[in-house]
């Protein structure tokens, strides 16, 4: 028994396993560039999909089954995933502050010309303006979806869900076909490097959402939320709406400004 509204939680092998598979994923990774071999890439991802699989299912188990996620600690919850949201805008200003930076003043290895000499940019009113209309509308559906939760509407919740999850899907489908098309590369010069590393990483951000969107439909379908209690959909609603703004300003500064 414990007289204080707060989890403390058991010990765990989650953390340092996750800690092992990124390490080795990032080794992977770099041994794949370098000299083409996956298998240490592989591993360190296979170690990372397992870990979150027992880590979330261990969360699932404490706020749903044992109900140690008390008011107190669902407010801890929410404020660590405002922090967290916080440091990714952080994350992208730095991306947007390399880009506005060589760009509102080109050198002159560039051609003293932004795009640079040789660069032949995205039109913006193509794939990028489609993106931009699938991820606006898939924050309606999320917002759907959060409202008809809020008022006990569980089936509208999933259907609006699986919307926004398609939309997810979509999109990194057009983005796949945008990178495979590219008239340039992330060696061509520094457009090519800011380029790829904000869309890049953005990217990689829709992926982490609509699988966090996938968990939250699932834990609907299974009755783990309700109409009070659905922190963990909350948290991913916030992230979508935040890589929703995110791909706005990218449209507008890096597609449509920048090209």
């Amino acid at each position: 028994m414990k007289n204080h509204p707060f989890h403390l939680v058991e010990n765990s092998p989650w953390p340092i396993t996750a800690s092992m598979g990124i390490m080795t994923s990032t080794s992977g990774t770099v041994m794949w560039f370098h000299n083409n071999e996956m298998l240490l890439m592989n591993l360190g991802m296979l170690t990372i999909i397992l870990t979150m699989i027992q880590w979330w299912r261990d969360v699932i188990r404490e706020s749903t089954f044992q109900g140690l996620h008390t008011k107190k600690v669902i407010s801890s919850m929410k404020w660590g995933m405002i922090l967290f949201i916080m440091s990714e805008v952080l994350f992208f200003t730095s991306f947007f502050w390399a880009f506005f930076h060589s760009s509102l003043s080109p050198t002159i290895e560039v051609g003293m010309q932004w795009p640079p000499s040789g660069i032949k940019t995205f039109n913006p009113l193509s794939i990028p303006l489609l993106n931009t209309l699938i991820l606006l509308s898939s924050g309606i559906s999320i917002t759907w979806a959060h409202n008809a939760l809020i008022n006990n509407n569980f089936s509208q919740s999933k259907h609006s869900l699986l919307i926004t999850i398609l939309m997810g899907l979509y999109f990194t489908l057009l983005q796949a076909i945008e990178y495979f098309e590219a008239p340039f590369s992330m060696a061509d010069s520094i457009y090519g490097s800011t380029f790829f590393m904000s869309t890049g990483f953005h990217g990689i951000h829709v992926i982490i959402g609509t699988i966090f969107i996938i968990i939250s439909t699932m834990r609907i379908t299974k009755l783990h939320l309700s109409m009070h209690h659905h922190v963990g959909f909350e948290a991913a609603a916030w992230y979508w709406h935040f890589v929703d703004v995110v791909w706005l300003f990218l449209y507008t500064s890096i597609y449509w400004w920048g090209g």
